[in-house]
This record gives structure tokens, sequence and C-alpha cells, in this order.
């Protein structure tokens, strides 16, 4: 059974990172910070349509607070949305903010409404810590998706990433006559690779979604990672390899029952060839990038030179176990990926 670190440590943003994140516009001031969001003074807990606890709680301000916070809030989602255009925000409504009290970082979640039509978004306010920010950097630049995020002091602020958490897709549409067992498999493969190469760790099935799209003769499916606090934190190879959760089994099954060894190796090619025409894309980026993850500290020494010591071993390379940071491991990755590419 794989072993997640209890409670994961928050790392801060050092000055060099700040600056990568001001030089492409991830740096904006914000009028609501997450402490400001901590001063609630009740909460109730908030149920699914079936009853069940969600280890969500929606919060109460005084009646002082309330004012700026609405403000505050609808300004942050325009500035994300809409460039800071403030023409839609007196048709929006701050209709919920509700706290996970699950895990350790406290997320806030806040549920924007639309009035004219009531149709409604949400947004997330987190503590702004660097690992987590690095994973989101990552996804935008690696993953074929869009990260849309912004930091200011110690608040960061995510966008809604949409679909169908896994864990519900393995209990209520995996079985559907309709959708291709195939290229459910094809996807989790290419995941699982992806995963791996930029190592993000935990991967269980409530850490993704499924995004299903109706094509002209099939369903597509495309899985979207939804936490990047794992990112590079963790000290054994196989945390960063979805394959090996058990909340993944389902989906593990899968793939052992519809795909042969050689077809799991072609689409890992695939997804491999993939990540190397965006780092070559964006190589200016991912260069900046380099130069700053390659001399932070985002874990312990101890988790760094397990992973080392393990990733030297799986790709039979030593320079990985000669690594001191995270970012000179994640480097040798993207490398050696780079490298094979131009084979």
């Amino acid at each position: 059974m794989q072993q997640i670190s209890k409670k994961k440590a928050f790392f801060p943003l050092n000055p060099s990172f700040r600056g990568y994140l001001k030089l492409y516009e991830r740096e904006v001031p914000l009028p609501v910070s997450y402490e400001e969001l901590r001063y609630y003074d009740n909460s109730i807990p908030v149920y699914d349509k079936n009853g069940k606890d969600t280890l969500w709680e929606s919060v109460f301000y005084p009646q002082s607070m309330i004012g700026h916070l609405q403000a505050g809030l609808k300004r942050i989602y325009s500035i994300m949305k809409a460039g800071g255009d403030q023409a839609a925000e007196e048709h929006l409504s701050i209709e919920r903010i509700d706290i996970c009290t699950f895990g350790n970082s406290h997320p806030f979640r806040i549920k924007i409404v639309n009035t004219y039509n009531e149709v409604y978004d949400y947004f997330y306010i987190k503590i702004a810590d660097a690992s987590r920010i690095y994973g989101l950097e990552l996804e935008h630049i690696l993953s074929p998706y869009w990260m849309n995020f912004m930091v200011d002091g110690n608040t960061l602020v995510e966008e809604h990433i949409a679909g169908v958490p896994g864990d519900q897709f393995a209990a209520h549409y995996l079985d559907r006559p309709e959708f291709n067992p195939k290229r459910i498999a094809k996807e989790f493969v290419k995941f699982n690779e992806r995963c791996f190469v930029r190592l993000l760790g935990d991967m269980r099935s409530y850490n993704f979604v499924f995004d299903i799209t109706p094509d002209f003769d099939d369903v597509q499916f495309r899985i979207r990672a939804i936490d990047f606090d794992q990112q590079f934190y963790e000290g054994k190879r196989t945390l960063y390899m979805p394959q090996f959760f058990k909340e993944n089994r389902v989906f593990v099954e899968l793939a052992m029952k519809h795909l042969n060894a050689e077809v799991v190796k072609q689409y890992q090619q695939e997804e491999r060839s993939l990540i190397a025409r965006r780092i070559k894309a964006q190589r200016h980026r991912i260069k900046d990038l380099r130069d700053v993850i390659m001399k932070d500290n985002v874990s312990f020494p101890e988790k760094i030179s397990q992973l080392g010591h393990e990733l030297a071993q799986y790709y039979d390379d030593s320079v990985f176990s000669r690594c001191k940071t995270m970012g000179e491991i994640i480097e040798r990755s993207l490398k050696r990926l780079l490298v094979r590419s131009l084979r």
C-alpha cells in the first residue's frame, strides 16, 4: 500500500520564483487574501444530493466583513476570467463560501452565480505553497491543458477544473454501454505516464477528473489532475505512478484486460513524444522555470536522496542518484525524454 506523508510541509515562494511568476503574469494584486477568509464565525456541513457528508463546510462571516468579501471575491473572478473588466461584476453574486476540512491545506471554494441566467461557477483560494504552484505551472507547460491561477503574497487563486471525479466515474460511469473501455484504458495509461515524467504524486482517483466529450462516432475521455500538492515532494518512486494506488485498481484492471504490453508501450511513447514537443515549443519558459527550480528547496534531503536512487535504479541512470534537489531530478527526467525524442 502506498504511503503518503500524513502532513505535507508548506514551502514559501522564494524571491526568484516570485520574479518568474511576475514575469509570466501569474502574480497579481488581489483584494481578498486567504488569511481574511479564515475569520468566519460559524459553519455548517455541506452534504451531497444523496445526503452524504462531503467534508466541506459552508462558512459565515460577521456582518461587518460581508460587503468587503463579496466585492473582493467578485473582483478576483473578473480578474481571472475577464482580464479585470468590471462591467459584469454587478451581475455576479457570491452564493456560498466553503472550506474543506479534510487534509492539511484547508482550501476555500467560492461559488459564484450570474444573476442574469443563474449559471454558476467555482474558484478556489488556497495557501500559496511553492511545490503546489510548481505543479500548476508544470501542468500548464507539459500537459494538454491551460491552467488559470494567480498568486498574491501568501494567497493562491485557482480556476475550477470541471469533470467527473475519478472515484465517482469508477462507481457510476465506467460500465455505461456507450463508453468504449479501450479508450478509458488508453487515457489512464497516458495519464499515468504524464504524471511519472513530470513527478506529480498522489494521483488517487479523487485527485483527478474525467473530461467526457461526445465525438461524431464515439465518446472521448481525458483525465485531468485537480490536486497539485504533491509535485516532486515524496521520496518513493511509485507515489508518482497512479497505477500503484489501490484507489485506481479498477482502471489498472481495465488496461490489463483491454491492452496488451505492446499497445501500452506505444501509448507511453506517444505521451512522452507529446511532452517533448511541448517542452520544445515552450523552451524559453521552461528554461526560466528550470533556473528557479534547480536552486529551490521544496522537499527534504532524505526524500530527495530516496527518489534519486530509486529513479537511478529504475532507469539504469546514475545521474539521478547524484541529484541534490528535486529541481535537478525533474530536469534529468525531462532531459532524458528530450534526448530520446531526438533519436
